[in-house]
């Protein structure tokens, strides 16, 4: 009885350490297959962020390329309008040039003065039609008061008609292009009597 009970119990304790060594085995095999998914799912998700980084590089080189295309025709657009910038004007004053060149072309057939005068009025006239289309206007200047913003005096003359710093004369036309001053008048102005009789005491 004794003999059976102990075989019984050494039976026992080897089924016992082979149930330990077999939970062990699976609980190894168990950590190495979480260890290889994880590896697995590592690898995965390294290809895939290569794969977008690889295409995030593509697109920004497509942006850059597509960049430096503009870039180049916005500069030469802005290079065409600078280089041709006055190309509608001329294209306006051309006729006028024309017209003035016929006008020219008649001057020794024709011996009428007054179909000339007319002739070179038409010219002018449309010219300044032209100019006005542009902006540009013809300073008004005689009569005005002198104004250093627009008027440049090339001499003072005594005068008992009109008020001291009075334009009298225009000398050479000024011109405005919009708001701004393109070329000032060149003109006379008048100077009063009590400068006039402040140069007699100094002569």
């Amino acid at each position: 009885m004794n003999k059976t009970k102990k075989k019984k119990s050494d039976e026992d304790l080897d089924d016992e350490k082979n149930d330990s060594t077999n939970i062990e085995i699976e609980r190894d095999e168990k950590n190495i297959s979480t260890e290889e998914v994880e590896s697995i799912e590592s690898s995965e998700r390294i290809a895939e962020l290569e794969e977008k980084n690889t295409e995030l590089n593509d697109r920004l080189l497509r942006r850059s390329a597509e960049f430096e295309n503009f870039k180049r025709r916005t500069e030469n657009d802005q290079l065409n309008l600078l280089k041709y910038a006055a190309e509608s004007f001329i294209l306006k004053i051309l006729p006028v040039y024309d017209d003035l060149n016929r006008s020219l072309d008649h001057i020794d057939d024709d011996n009428n003065k007054d179909s000339l005068r007319e002739g070179l009025k038409m010219v002018a006239d449309k010219f300044s039609k032209v100019l006005d289309e542009q902006g540009v206007k013809r300073i008004e200047v005689k009569g005005k008061e002198f104004d250093h913003d627009y008027h440049e005096a090339l001499l003072r003359q005594p005068s008992d008609d009109v008020p001291a710093n009075t334009v009298l004369e225009e000398v050479e036309a000024g011109y405005m292009y919009k708001d701004k001053v393109l070329k000032h008048a060149k003109v006379i102005v008048s100077q009063g009597n009590d400068e006039t009789n402040e140069q007699k005491e100094e002569k």
